[in-house]
Order: structure tokens, then sequence, then C-alpha cells
């Protein structure tokens, strides 16, 4: 009985706070509208903090609620160094959110669907990231926004993993990192769920607590040819992983 009044005491919570978070995205972009007059030098970094704000509000709130269980501090040491490529694993839909939230200056490489969104949409467009929906121009344009002095996240498998521990790595984020010149920084993400990974819906609750893990990888170099480097980030993924997403993970 206990654990059926728990249990549902969570699904509760867990609806309140995708409540929540769809109110705070949802009314930061229509607060955010009037900035599309604003130069991009000054709106695109105010924008950029204030999602990272309410990821980390969300994170917050959800880990007060006892839904989530995170451990993402180690990710702060990247917020001390320059521009770089961030270059992490992708087992949910979330990871996003879990580095946005230690580093507030971030510009992702996005999906175009996400332009379109009605809770995304306007304030990934506001921070300047970057849209995959015409390949030649998302490279030039991942390339100048790293050039310009921003760290740049790319999700070098492509989509949320489906095969453990990574999927295939594609050579987009060596090639841009190499005409970059800048570190490519990995990041090692692994939560205990399946929740919001592919093919799980955003609505579906899970077991609880969620717990995620995120620290900072090796650094490598983009040099030689593109396969080659992304060889080199597939084996040290596939070594550094046994799965990125273990139901035995513990914090």
């Amino acid at each position: 009985m206990w654990h059926r009044c728990l249990r549902l005491g969570q699904i509760i919570l867990f609806y309140i706070m995708l409540f929540w978070l769809g109110s705070m995205l949802l009314s930061a972009n229509i607060a955010a509208l009037p900035l599309v007059l604003a130069p991009r030098r000054l709106r695109q970094p105010l924008v950029r903090w204030v999602i990272s704000r309410i990821c980390r509000c969300f994170l917050a709130g959800a880990q007060a609620c006892r839904l989530m269980q995170l451990d993402l501090c180690g990710l702060d040491v990247l917020n001390q160094q320059g521009p770089m490529l961030l270059a992490p694993n992708h087992p949910s839909m979330i990871d996003a959110f879990l580095v946005f939230s230690r580093l507030p200056q971030v510009v992702c490489l996005m999906k175009a669907s996400i332009s379109s969104n009605l809770f995304l949409g306007i304030g990934a467009y506001l921070a300047g990231y970057v849209s995959n929906r015409h390949p030649d121009q998302m490279f030039r344009a991942a390339i100048q926004s790293i050039q310009q002095g921003n760290v740049l996240m790319i999700f070098p498998e492509g989509t949320r993993t489906t095969r453990q521990p990574v999927n295939d790595i594609g050579g987009s984020v060596a090639l841009i990192a190499k005409k970059s010149a800048v570190p490519l920084q990995t990041i090692l993400i692994t939560t205990n769920s399946a929740y919001l990974s592919k093919g799980w819906k955003i609505w579906q609750p899970p077991t609880f607590p969620l717990i995620y893990r995120a620290v900072p990888g090796q650094q490598f170099i983009a040099r030689g040819r593109r396969e080659e480097t992304a060889a080199q980030l597939q084996r040290y993924f596939e070594s550094s992983l046994q799965r990125s997403i273990d139901p035995e993970l513990h914090l």
C-alpha cells in the first residue's frame, strides 16, 4: 500500500514538474520576443544565460522533489576554458539540459525541427544556436560561432543512443573541430533510466529517482582525416562507457 501511494505521489509531482517546465519555457520565449530587435552580441549571451537558469532551476526542483539525483559539478571546470567543441554522448533528450545547467554560454548544434517548437524555437534562435537544416550552412555557421569565441556543443552520435554504449560516431564533429582549430572535449553522460531515450514520450512516467551523471572526458585534437578522429572518439566512448543507460547506476 505504501509503495502504491509513493508511486502515485511521484507521478503527480512528475506531471507538476513537466507543467512547470513548459510554463517557464513558454513564458521565457514570449518575454524574449522583443530581443529580436537587439544586437546579436547583446541578446545571445543574455538568452543563453536565461536558458541555463531555466535548466538549472528545473533540475534543482526535480532533485528537491526526489525525482532526480544529479552529479554534474564536474562540468564546472569547463567554464574556465576558452573556445572548444563539446562532444557528449547522447542517451536521452535531457542531456542538453544537463550541460546547459552548468555551462551558461554554450551554443548548441540543434535539429531543424526545434526551430518550429513552441517551447524551444524562439529561445534557440535568439541564443544563436546552429540549425542542421542545411548542411553547408550548418558547417559554416558552426565554425564561425567557434571562431567568435563560443563553446559549441554537438552530439556526435547524431541522434539519441539506440545501441549501447554509443551509436556510430559521424565525421561532422571532427571536421568542425579541425576547421575551427579548437580542442574537441568529450563529456561522458550516464543514467539509470531509459526515460526520454529514443521512442520514450516525455509524458510517460519512468521509475524514480532518475539518476544522471555528466563528467568531462578526454580531450582530443582533430588532425588528419575526419574518419580517423571519428574512430578515435568511437574507441574512447566504447572503452569509457560500459553502458550509458545502466539500471545499476548509483551516486
